[in-house]
């Protein structure tokens, strides 16, 4: 028997972080602090503050397992928790600042957080779970310049009092966990998705191919997309392991200051939802002579399908998007939208609609589609299923849930809840989620098709289409329409527009047109709200 002569290293995040302080010292992090002016640290600075919290986090009595959360905006502090918390042996919880403060409370109690790191600004949101989340120790970072008062801890403290004796990392295998997200819970209570040095290192340099994010030394990258959901997409970790400049909004995350902090810093590459670029391009199409983009910038846009009019729109002024589909439970990365090698010969047509897929899957993980009768179905792009993944960087199960039979099959994939179709080239296709699917008269209506096309006229905005109760057909499709600021656009213009693509029986029978798409904790469209607001049958509008 021959055997493998390979050394035995167990992968971790601590190889990334030695990696960006002894190659990578002068590159930049610039962040954006509450007042609005930058404040400019140094890949080197960042090295030696990481391994301060971490010796200060010890000091403090951290155990390995032992649970630091932090309710905080992007910026630099918030970095090196990503990196300090877990070369201590503790394991971050990021805290969704955007969620309700008996939420934020619930989730922390059922993590078993032990520290809390928040920032001073948001201590005012802290106040309002703290007796629900009885913290032992409560870290103030003072983002927003002020003291830190009474039983707090400063955690600018704690990094002056680094010790004399060189740190030392804490003992941990590949498989020891090192951060924690709960999922958005838009459907019963969060669940907490545990990562490990081996997956987060697995996934970071799986996404960073150069047909995915392909960051590298030349880049920078403004990340609009939180810190505190899924790892900011794990993009943080691909910088700090490629020494990229990074470009922190902190809490101004409004379409005016982004494109302010564009002009300033001009980042080659943005990553955010959907509804944040939405809001961004009318101040693009209405006011060019103030804002523009950096020239040949590059777009990651996730979280929700990508309407092909937005790729276009921003082809216009001269960025690049590119789709990417993935999960909390999948660190998120699954899919990412490129151009494939035996394409290579499309028109620009055919290419922007191929970007406007959710893309193909990613590597060194495994895809299906999983139809109602149980059978995988084929590539041929027309069959629907469910999707369900399974790899090294994906959750086998949830923090302190003992089984969820729903969300994993017996033979260990995870179901993912999204509907889509593959086609030959290995395109995926989101059609919907299982929850949003419309059936009408025994047929499928994908709600996700009809919003891109709504979004594709040119007086909408946004659109979220839901299912109603419908007495003769069950369910019938209703349209909430958003409209751009000074733009009109009646019911039976928008079918119209709508009957280019869809049958007539497809068509809505009503539309409401709202100030506002109600949105989840992380930007997306809440179409369990809108569901809830329209109980009722539908009916001609």
């Amino acid at each position: 028997m021959i055997r493998a002569t390979m050394q035995r290293m167990p992968l971790s995040v601590n190889q990334i972080l030695e990696r960006a302080g002894r190659l990578y010292a002068e590159s930049e992090i610039v962040s954006r602090v509450p007042d609005k002016s930058l404040v400019r640290h140094k890949f080197g600075e960042f090295y030696r503050r990481a391994r301060a919290l971490a010796a200060g986090l010890q000091a403090l009595g951290l155990k390995k397992g032992d649970r630091v959360a932090t309710l905080c905006w992007n910026h630099y502090a918030h970095l090196e928790c990503y990196f300090g918390i877990p070369a201590a042996g503790g394991v971050m919880h990021t805290l969704n600042l955007r969620l309700a403060p008996d939420e934020i409370g619930w989730i922390a109690n059922h993590a078993k957080d032990r520290f809390l790191i928040v920032d001073d600004i948001l201590l005012p949101l802290y106040e309002q779970f703290k007796d629900r989340a009885p913290f032992e120790k409560v870290i103030v970072f003072p983002f927003g310049g002020s003291s830190v008062k009474g039983s707090f801890l400063d955690y600018e403290n704690i990094l002056a009092q680094e010790g004399k004796e060189p740190f030392r990392y804490a003992a941990h295998e590949e498989d020891d966990p090192i951060s924690m997200c709960y999922t958005s819970g838009t459907t019963g209570r969060p669940k907490g998705v545990v990562y490990s040095h081996r997956s987060t290192v697995i996934h970071t340099l799986m996404a960073n191919q150069p047909d995915h994010w392909g960051l590298s030394a030349r880049d920078s990258v403004l990340p609009a997309t939180p810190m505190f959901h899924a790892n900011c997409w794990g993009v943080p970790y691909a910088c700090v392991m490629m020494g990229v400049k990074m470009i922190f909004p902190g809490p101004h995350l409004h379409p005016e200051d982004l494109l302010d902090l564009f002009k300033a810093e001009q980042p080659t590459y943005a990553l955010g939802v959907p509804t944040i670029w939405l809001s961004m391009l009318q101040l693009l199409d209405t006011q060019p002579e103030r804002f523009r983009l950096p020239p040949n910038m590059r777009m990651l846009v996730g979280g929700a399908p990508v309407p092909e009019s937005l790729i276009r729109a921003y082809k216009r002024h001269g960025a690049m998007i590119s789709h990417g589909w993935g999960m909390t439970e999948m660190s998120p990365l699954g899919t990412v939208a490129f151009i494939k090698p035996e394409l290579q010969h499309l028109n620009e047509d055919e290419r922007i609609a191929r970007y406007a897929l959710a893309g193909v899957p990613a590597p060194i993980m495994d895809l299906r589609l999983i139809g109602d009768d149980g059978k995988e179905c084929p590539w041929d792009g027309k069959s629907q299923g469910e999707v369900q993944v399974r790899g090294p960087f994906i959750a086998g199960g949830y923090h302190e849930v003992p089984n969820e039979p729903e969300k994993f099959t017996a033979d260990g994939w995870l179901r993912t809840g999204d509907v889509a179709t593959l086609d030959p080239h290995g395109y995926l296709r989101i059609t919907d989620r299982t929850k949003d699917l419309i059936k009408s008269g025994g047929e499928w209506i994908s709600s996700v098709d009809m919003e891109n096309l709504l979004m594709a006229h040119p007086a909408v905005l946004e659109a979220a289409v839901i299912a109603v109760p419908d007495a003769k057909w069950t369910e019938r499709p209703l349209a909430c329409v958003v409209l751009k600021q000074n733009k009109s656009a009646t019911p039976d213009e928008l079918r119209a527009h709508l009957a280019q693509t869809f049958i007539k029986w497809q068509l809505p029978d009503r539309f409401e047109f709202l100030e506002a798409i109600p949105r989840t904790s992380t930007g997306k469209f809440w179409k369990v709200k809108l569901r809830e607001r329209y109980v009722g049958a539908a009916v001609k509008a």
